[in-house]
């Protein structure tokens, strides 16, 4: 268990404005500051935070307290988690003294998958960076797509070998758990590598921690998906999970939108271009959880897809569900065939921004819009809007 001096030495350091700040849009109102709850759908400000104080308040649902119970109340941690995170924050050693059998246990798990998974994601960074097959295909594929070394080291990606067995046998050698292994789906149930001949992209969890990856071939096999993914876990929930939000969180608040993109490349070729208020659903159709995770830093997205129908579908898809999250949403198409990675390399940075915002419209406006292109010269159906 943590120690009372480090506890004590915790809230001592914990400004409640701080932490707040990075999951709320506050604003200064006289010695307070401002923002809309995190608690409950309101269009008025009424949370309300004192650091004179060092507390918070909603006096329209009622929820209130300190960075601590903020965090607890906001994020779903337990309380020694809270604890160690402020810690890590504000860079206080944790004294401990022995743990409870059975939550030490828990802990050392939930820490033994993160710790596995940040091994797979070193492991699959050298496999690109120095070996001769990582080079030739995993490294040439990323500097096709214009990918700069900074960003690559940004997003932490890699590549998987064709070897079935190495990252398994690897990390076996360096003494963890093959019954973990499997439970992160690295290894499958016949001991091999589930990630092999891929370039690997790492996903993050709010914190930067690697919670899982995906993995797109570099092949034509019709046979074989072109990205997998890996399976749900103790630490992964896909659908709770926004490709790029760790390093997104800011500019977003910064913005006041978020934009969100189908891609992973897509991600990190507007993120490497200055654009860094995007992010991808990360492999799965836009999920209630994944939108609350954006309402954390704004109200307002905008949903970018392709122009294909394809896009135009999945763009509508998630309309109603932003909706029903009372945030503000607009949608932008690309021209045909054409996708965010090509279009801003077309036409860079600058046109690329004009566009997002000459092109966004709101949904009724777009789904208008679009029920009328499909129409075309058909007078049956054109005349549903007479």
């Amino acid at each position: 268990m943590i120690s009372q001096q480090t506890i004590d030495a915790i809230f001592q350091a914990a400004h409640v404005e701080d932490i707040i700040e990075e999951f709320v849009h506050l604003t200064k109102r006289g010695v307070n500051l401002k923002g809309l709850c995190p608690f409950h759908d309101e269009k008025t400000p009424s949370f309300t935070v004192s650091p004179a104080r060092n507390i918070y308040k909603c006096f329209g649902c009622g929820k209130g307290g300190n960075a601590v119970t903020f965090l607890m109340e906001h994020e779903g941690l337990s309380y020694p988690e809270t604890l160690r995170y402020l810690a890590n924050k504000y860079n206080i050693p944790i004294e401990e003294t022995a743990l409870p059998e059975e939550y030490e246990f828990e802990k050392q798990e939930r820490d033994s998958l993160y710790l596995i998974n940040a091994f797979a994601r070193d492991f699959y960074g050298k496999q690109l960076f120095e070996t001769d097959l990582g080079k030739s295909i995993g490294l040439s594929y990323f500097k096709e797509r214009g990918l700069l070394r900074k960003t690559l080291d940004s997003f932490e990606l890699g590549f998987a070998s064709t070897n079935r067995d190495e990252l398994t046998k690897t990390a076996i050698q360096a003494g963890y758990n093959i019954d973990l292994l499997r439970k992160l789906g690295l290894t499958n149930d016949h001991d091999r590598d589930f990630f092999f001949n891929r370039v690997m992209f790492p996903i993050h969890n709010l914190s930067g921690k690697v919670v899982a990856f995906a993995g797109r071939h570099l092949i034509n096999d019709k046979k074989s998906p072109k990205y997998i993914n890996s399976k749900e876990s103790d630490i992964y929930h896909k659908s709770k999970v926004l490709y790029g939000l760790h390093l997104a969180k800011q500019a977003i608040r910064k913005e006041d939108y978020c934009l969100l993109v189908e891609g992973y490349t897509d991600v990190l070729s507007l993120h490497q271009s200055g654009i860094e208020n995007v992010v991808a659903s990360s492999g799965t159709a836009l999920t209630v959880e994944q939108i609350k995770l954006i309402k954390r830093y704004t109200r307002q997205i905008k949903i970018l897809y392709d122009g294909a129908a394809a896009g135009t579908k999945a763009a509508l898809r998630g309309i109603d569900l932003v909706l029903e999250q009372d945030m503000n949403v607009e949608l932008v198409l690309l021209p045909a065939s054409e996708d965010p990675d090509s279009y801003i390399k077309k036409v860079g940075v600058t046109s690329f921004r004009d566009y997002l915002d000459q092109e966004a419209k709101d949904f009724i406006l777009f789904k208008t819009n679009l029920i009328l292109k499909e129409a075309g010269n058909d007078p049956v159906k054109k005349s549903c809007f007479n």
